[in-house]
């Protein structure tokens, strides 16, 4: 008996874990300033993720840029908005590059060098924790 407690303490524990990761990734989605697009559909941000659409919705170009692999906002933000984990979004990018039908977005180191590459380039797409959001770029909502 004991260890059936001891199990469900553990679950119940690893749920709180989980649940809290959740809530910590609270992941804002930014373009240049100059942006004219104020909200994109989930729909057109996981075509330009996933290298299946190249514009904005008022037709200007958009060129989508990713954290390092291993930042747990790109987790959050690859779960989340393009519903797939990490190994998945790999797993993608592997096979189209090996096709030669895609190449993944260009990454950056972490949330600074994704803020001062955004906010240098008007056609940049790209995400930050909301804390990381600077005056430097615009914040889009995802509908």
């Amino acid at each position: 008996m004991n260890r059936a407690k001891a199990l469900l303490a553990l679950v119940a524990a690893l749920g709180a874990f989980v649940a809290s990761g959740a809530a910590a990734a609270d992941v804002a989605i930014i373009v240049h300033p100059d942006n004219a697009n104020a909200s994109l559909s989930e729909a057109d941000f996981t075509r330009i993720y996933l290298g299946r659409k190249d514009t904005f919705p008022d037709g200007s170009r958009a060129v989508p840029v990713n954290l390092a692999a291993e930042d747990a906002v790109r987790a959050a933000m690859e779960q989340d908005m393009l519903h797939k984990s990490p190994s998945q979004m790999k797993a993608y990018w592997t096979k189209l590059m090996f096709t030669g039908e895609g190449t993944p977005p260009e990454e950056v180191a972490d949330a600074s060098a994704m803020l001062k590459r955004v906010a240098g380039d008007p056609n940049a797409i790209g995400y930050v924790d909301a804390s990381a959001v600077t005056g430097d770029v615009k914040v889009i909502t995802i509908q």
